[in-house]
């Protein structure tokens, strides 16, 4: 288990300043496979998988997941594939939280379905 995946993601209530750009990279180090986008605002990685109940399966265990932790993802999903896109909303960036839930998420899926 990572040190990002062992955390728990905390209620972030907004008024604070999402992740910079130099801070945010720090952290995609920590969760490989995850990209960048939106100049440094949001964080997605794509999974492949064998077939549609795979990848429903998978979808599943992320939506669970999420309800736990009190972070919900943006997720797309089709037949042997998802893409997960994260972003803490209220304050429209990056935040610990999402690294978090990058981690976790990982930790959901066999390295044979990571693309």
């Amino acid at each position: 288990m990572t040190e990002l995946a062992a955390k728990t993601c905390t209620p972030c209530q907004g008024g604070i300043p999402p992740l910079g750009l130099d801070e945010a990279r720090r952290y995609l180090a920590d969760v490989p496979g995850w990209q960048l986008l939106d100049e440094g605002r949001k964080i997605q990685r794509s999974y492949k998988f064998a077939n549609f109940k795979e990848a429903l399966d998978f979808v599943d265990r992320v939506g669970a997941l999420a309800e736990a932790e009190g972070h919900h993802p943006d997720i797309t999903f089709g037949w042997g594939y998802a893409a997960i896109l994260l972003y803490t909303h209220k304050i429209k960036g990056l935040h610990e939280n999402d690294f978090i839930m990058a981690a976790k998420i990982d930790q959901l899926v066999p390295a044979a379905a990571r693309a």
